[in-house]
């Protein structure tokens, strides 16, 4: 298999996986926060930010790795377009990430705080979209070299 081909794999791989996180997190994970009780939030919020990070930390570091790699080794008939605009929704995440959704649960780390928690599931919304967009152009990327690739 050729490099840019299996790049392109585990970035889709790595991407679809954070899209369907990012989906149920939004969806039903975040909203379920103000139903713990204020006598175990902290501890909850605790585990959960330590828990998601084993799920989350290798695929964010794997999606960044191999979208930018794509830069380097993009694969036949995939436009740079293409890749500089999920490398722009990447850097859209983890900006998000860092500048929003991590200052909101170092306020929730403390317990519950209505305004922090009002603001995390709004903001989120950000990286919802961001990724799912980032799926679709990871995907659309897939079809283009396998209509090359089943034109030959």
């Amino acid at each position: 298999m050729k490099m840019p081909i299996l790049i392109l794999l585990i970035n889709l791989l790595s991407t679809v996986f954070m899209v369907g996180l990012i989906w149920v997190i939004q969806v039903v994970h975040y909203p379920l926060f103000d139903d713990v009780g204020a006598e175990h939030y902290e501890r909850y919020q605790s585990r959960h930010q330590t828990q998601i990070t084993y799920i989350v930390g290798p695929m964010m570091l794997t999606e960044a790795a191999t979208t930018i790699l794509l830069a380097w080794y993009r694969p036949d008939g995939v436009d740079a377009w293409l890749v500089f605009a999920g490398i722009g929704l990447m850097f859209a995440v983890w900006l998000s990430t860092a500048v929003l959704q991590v200052p909101c649960h170092g306020k929730l780390i403390n317990g519950f705080d209505q305004s922090a928690y009002d603001w995390l599931v709004k903001s989120n919304w950000i990286r919802t979209i961001a990724w799912s967009a980032r799926g679709a152009i990871a995907t659309w990327m897939l079809v283009i070299v396998l209509s090359k690739t089943t034109s030959h």
